[in-house]
């Protein structure tokens, strides 16, 4: 994609949606971090409805090793791998107080170190939290990122390179939040809504999926 495409793509992605978020809910960097963890192969949605109150009583890495691993399970129970995940959960909260003081850190070295954090996750708390320009790379932005050509790779980690190199200000705060709610509720995977894309025209996608009715007509339905 050209440079003044790129452009184009990020201006009218940010013209739709001014103050991206992630939908993740979390009381604090110590939430945010814990619902990042857990929504790993699960829905943001899923993850919501499990631990609001879990955020409610539990708030902090002191309290989340007071509640342990039997506690927690309870909470996040219809959460995919919730067994896994509360063992990560409780050992980078033991690690948050031993090592950083209880507190989050903001480099991507030290969250990597945490028990159950990869660079996808750190990467999210980094912006998230602290206002990091950073490119967090899902199932969603590896396919926006292909299949419209603004940052094709084989694995996310291409993929994220790319998108550090081509991405301009003033778009690089957002620009993952903006790619994943397009590939979420646009750009979708088994069939992408072409029709209400506002970046249609910037996209190498092809064929672009035609309106439903469109479809219904020419298969004689």
């Amino acid at each position: 994609m050209k440079r003044a495409d790129v452009f184009e793509f990020y201006r009218r992605l940010a013209e739709a949606n001014p103050h991206p978020e992630t939908e993740l809910e979390s009381v604090n960097d110590f939430t945010l971090l814990v619902a990042v963890v857990l929504s790993a192969q699960a829905t943001d949605a899923g993850v919501n409805k499990a631990t609001r109150r879990l955020f409610a009583e539990v708030d902090t890495p002191e309290k989340m090793v007071a509640l342990g691993e039997a506690g927690l399970k309870e909470h996040i129970k219809t959460i995919g791998l919730f067994n896994t995940k509360a063992k990560n959960v409780i050992a980078l909260s033991e690690a948050l107080i031993a090592e950083h003081g209880g507190k989050v850190p903001a480099s991507r070295e030290a969250l990597e170190k945490l028990p159950g954090v990869g660079r996808k996750t750190a990467n999210v708390v980094m912006n998230v939290a602290f206002g990091a320009e950073t490119f967090a790379v899902d199932t969603h932005i590896f396919r926006v990122g292909n299949r419209t050509g603004l940052a094709k790779g084989k694995t996310p980690l291409a993929v994220e390179l790319v998108l550090d190199r081509v991405t301009p200000q003033p778009f690089r705060l957002h620009a993952h939040h903006w790619l994943i709610l397009h590939g979420r509720y646009v750009c979708k995977a088994r069939t992408p809504e072409c029709w209400r894309c506002p970046v249609v025209d910037l996209c190498a996608y092809k064929p672009k999926t035609p309106q439903p009715a469109a479809r219904k007509a020419a298969a004689g339905v």
